[in-house]
């Protein structure tokens, strides 16, 4: 196997933050000693809870926020050891396609500069052949290259999108972190834009980190699933293996949570609610909600275990089968 495109060690982000308007400073332990792998020309997805830190870990592995601890590394490079001078043309090979479509947009912009912006940044082209260029993107991601000339309320959300696809496009990318991209579409655009993803990653040799919380579009996207809580990663396995045989209860309560056909009635919401990110527990940060939960778990954080090929599960309830900590 190739080496990663994308390395994490030991990674963790905390930020300062004051409790309440008045309230005394804290630190939000955002990401926690995370462990990860994003092989080229994957789909790697990122679910877990409101909170539990998918956007911040995207962000980290982008450069975008400053580690507290750990590493990244992309393409074999340290991206913190890395001069701005230096990290400039690996921002080209690195970008993100938001969550909201029109937030995430200038008003006053129209779409061809919007998606130009970063040809001229990076200095790719000249002007005319920038215009050529952000109309042949266009095109690409299913607009027409008139619409270079409008401005996003003149156009849909699934328009806009796409606007947001192409500009993620332009300076082409090996790496694309896609932030929640459909969640704010109906579902019939949603089923429009993962198509487009999967077409581009297949034509273009792209490589994606896809945060949800949307079960039914990890099932259809992603080769490998990362589950995330309060920070830290508590299962990973390819697609198949995770919804046949999920192995840590976190995991276990978000499939069963998933409304499917013909389960009407079976639907189960996880009780409780995660701990706070300023006061993380000693121990395993699910054991608060876990059934399964013994007086270890509240002291000790389990170490990352194999459970099957590519399958890692942070879970001491599986530790008397588990023989080896994975790599």
């Amino acid at each position: 196997m190739s080496a990663p495109l994308v390395t994490a060690r030991d990674l963790s982000v905390r930020f300062e933050a004051r409790a309440g308007l008045w309230g005394a400073r804290g630190v939000v332990h955002a990401v926690e000693a995370v462990d990860l792998e994003i092989q080229r020309g994957e789909t790697l997805a990122l679910v877990g809870e409101t909170g539990s830190g998918k956007t911040t870990l995207g962000r980290a592995l982008l450069g975008l926020v400053p580690l507290h601890a750990g590493s990244v590394r992309f393409e074999g490079q340290e991206l913190a050891r890395l001069s701005q001078q230096a990290l400039r043309p690996l921002r080209k090979r690195m970008q993100t396609i938001f969550q909201d479509p029109y937030a995430s947009l200038s008003p006053r912009r129209t779409v061809g500069q919007t998606v130009g912006e970063a040809l001229a940044i990076h200095g790719m082209g000249t002007p005319a052949s920038r215009a050529d260029h952000v109309a042949r993107l266009l095109r690409r991601v299913g607009l027409s290259a008139e619409m270079a000339d409008r401005l996003p309320r003149e156009l849909s959300g699934g328009q806009r999108q796409r606007v947001g696809i192409a500009r993620a496009l332009a300076v082409e990318p090996a790496f694309i972190v896609a932030d929640e991209p459909v969640s704010s579409l109906d579902a019939s655009i949603q089923a429009q834009i993962l198509n487009l993803l999967v077409d581009l990653q297949g034509e273009l040799g792209l490589t994606y980190l896809f945060i949800t919380h949307d079960l039914n579009v990890v099932e259809y996207l992603a080769d490998r699933v990362a589950v995330m809580y309060l920070g830290r990663i508590v299962e990973l396995a390819p697609v198949d293996a995770l919804f046949a045989h999920p192995q840590h209860p976190y995991t276990e309560a978000l499939l069963r949570a998933v409304p499917r056909l013909g389960t009407a009635g079976t639907r189960t919401v996880l009780a409780g609610e995660p701990p706070s990110a300023l006061a993380p527990p000693a121990g395993c940060a699910f054991s608060s909600r876990c059934p399964h939960a013994t007086e270890r778990c509240h002291k000790e954080v389990p170490p990352s275990f194999a459970a099957g090929p590519g399958h890692q599960v942070a879970c001491f309830l599986h530790e008397s089968s588990i023989r080896e900590p994975a790599a």
